[in-house]
């Protein structure tokens, strides 16, 4: 059964946040969605892994039922997940962060690594100069005409709902592996993540820009739990080297989801799941509840 809650944060900004499983349970798992900009999108991936632990989940400020208005900075979204815990009643919790969501938890580790009882990365974060890679691998993946028409939608002043499904669809479908379910699966969530919070992406977009992660990766393996992880899948169009880079430089291990792209739940559920599972099962297993009692 899940539950649902709307958290008040110390500037008054509402957060709705869901939770699966039983909550009494300890450590708690904390799943960060992509964007940003977007609303949560992982209401299916929660289930894999509730009967383990307690699954909690949230829309970032700015987006979905988390209505807030005003200036976005990665400080304050991280604050937010502090917050959040502490509602919760949680003193650490285990981190499962997809896209942007995976850049969260690294920024969260670096302000509270004490609250962090571990973490699996899912599809980033990216760093480097890996947008370049990215965009041609999508380039590859579309007609000319579907590339022609994308850059006119990015153009508009003002675009309509229909125009605004369409440009999200050309924009996300080539994140798949499989072009034409990649194309259904785009059109769904162009027509159910919304509405997209434009200004919040352009606004952490920048600062990321200005302050990357890059610049605090000696710090971040420093204080980053002992159990720590990479899944990404194989057929993401940001280039796989970027993740196996990166996890080098942190000492982590990668996994590689074969025939999947940037959501690989969708593609590889039952590898994904597998995963998650093992992954979890170490976390909060008999020993990870004597150890992680927050």
């Amino acid at each position: 059964m899940e539950t649902q809650g709307i958290a008040s944060m110390t500037d008054e900004a509402q957060i709705r946040w869901m939770a699966l499983g039983d909550t009494t349970r300890k450590p708690l798992v904390v799943m960060l969605h992509g964007g940003p900009g977007l609303p949560d999108y992982l209401s299916d991936v929660a289930p894999m892994i509730a009967d383990l632990a307690p699954v909690y989940r949230y829309d970032q400020r700015g987006t979905g039922a988390s209505q807030w208005h005003g200036r976005h900075t990665l400080s304050r979204h991280v604050d937010d997940l502090a917050e959040l815990l502490d509602v919760w009643g949680a003193g650490k919790a285990v981190l499962i962060g997809h896209s942007y969501g995976t850049t969260l938890a690294g920024r969260f580790c670096l302000a509270h690594p004490d609250r962090v009882a571990a973490i699996l990365l899912m599809c980033g974060p990216f760093v480097g100069d890996w947008r370049t890679g990215d965009r041609a691998e999508r380039d590859r993946r579309m007609s000319a005409a579907q590339q022609e028409r994308l850059r006119a939608l990015q153009q508009l002043p003002h675009r309509t709902e229909d125009q605004e499904v369409e440009l999200l669809t050309l924009s996300w479908f080539t994140d798949h592996a499989d072009p034409e379910r990649g194309w259904h699966w785009a059109a769904q969530g162009a027509r159910q993540r919304r509405p997209i919070n434009w200004a919040m992406n352009s606004e952490l977009g920048k600062e990321g820009q200005s302050d990357p992660l890059d610049e605090h990766l000696d710090e971040l393996r420093a204080c980053l739990p002992t159990h720590v992880e990479f899944l990404g899948g194989d057929a993401d169009p940001r280039p796989m080297s970027a993740l196996e880079s990166l996890a080098l430089r942190l000492d982590v291990p990668l996994t590689r989801v074969e025939g999947a792209g940037h959501e690989p739940w969708l593609e590889q559920p039952d590898a994904v799941r597998t995963h998650l599972r093992r992954f979890v099962q170490g976390t909060v297993g008999p020993e990870g509840f004597n150890r992680f009692t927050g």
